[in-house]
């Protein structure tokens, strides 16, 4: 005889073991504190030869994912397995002052995010060694005129709009922070420039917290051809939200990393190697399906 209740319980956010950009203190400025949400789980339960119930034991309701989806990482896993794409040499986590004080260095995090966008790993990477060279701080950006900055950074994507958005964000973090970077998606997205990508990766590099999966044009791509997605997504946002319903918490500080090195050396957005991928026979989109 199966009887069922409902147990409740709150979710817990997972913590990332912190990177050396947030290894030191957590002095952080916040000038709003976030209210964390609770989240209500309802759990079947099936009786174990008790009437009362007493040593029940939770039914598995399964949920949605998609097919093959444990196959497909794995084999991404290998093919990711010597770490040698751009992204594991030039990423946000390699392009800080290691030796900087710590809101510097989470500040150096933010900033070669948003030179990110639009741009390759390379050039931002490029971009954040001359800044570096001229002491990069919030005090240093903001003493630079528009066309220092701009020659800086250059050839970034759309460099011309970041000397705006680096100029009025690091003017906020100055103003309101300290000249530390905010602790929140919520506020980090709220700076000039700053998109919700960006957001969780300060939060997972600078500060050591996974808030959630950052979804770039790599990750979103391939997302939709593996069928990560229960339907094909228009946009990145979209795309981190089907995945949030189903990956498992605990990969979504890996994902982005993995994925952006597998698009950067297969998963291509034209001409994918589909003949060298160990996926091939497992991709909807290798075989038009």
């Amino acid at each position: 005889m199966l009887t069922r209740s409902r147990s409740r319980g709150r979710g817990v956010g997972l913590r990332a073991c912190a990177p050396a950009a947030a290894a030191e203190g957590r002095e952080s400025h916040r000038p709003v504190k976030q209210q964390r949400t609770t989240q209500r789980l309802h759990v079947a339960y099936e009786a174990a030869d008790r009437e009362d119930g007493e040593g029940a034991q939770p039914l598995t309701v399964a949920g949605w994912e998609p097919r093959d989806w444990r196959q497909q990482l794995a084999n991404i896993r290998t093919m990711r397995s010597e770490k040698d794409a751009p992204v594991d040499q030039l990423g946000a986590e390699h392009c800080y002052d290691p030796s900087a004080p710590p809101k510097v260095r989470r500040y150096q995090v933010l900033l070669s995010l948003m030179l990110s966008s639009q741009t390759k790993d390379q050039v931002t990477a490029g971009a954040m060694q001359r800044l570096r060279a001229r002491g990069l701080s919030v005090d240093s950006v903001l003493q630079m005129d528009d066309s220092t900055l701009g020659a800086l950074i250059y050839p970034v994507g759309f460099w011309r709009s970041k000397v705006k958005y680096i100029k009025q964000t690091s003017a906020i973090l100055q103003q309101r922070y300290g000249g530390d970077i905010p602790a929140s998606v919520a506020e980090l997205v709220a700076l000039p420039g700053v998109g919700p990508k960006m957001a969780h990766l300060a939060m997972a590099v600078a500060w050591g917290t996974v808030s959630g999966i950052a979804v770039d044009t790599h990750v979103h791509r391939i997302a939709n051809r593996l069928r990560w997605t229960k339907r094909e997504t228009k946009a990145p946002e979209e795309t981190r939200s089907a995945l949030e319903e189903w990956l498992p918490r605990e990969l979504w500080g890996q994902i982005n990393g993995l994925l952006v090195g597998f698009g950067q050396q297969t998963c291509l957005p034209v001409r994918p190697r589909c003949q060298t991928c160990l996926n091939r026979a497992l991709c909807p989109a290798a075989h038009g399906s």
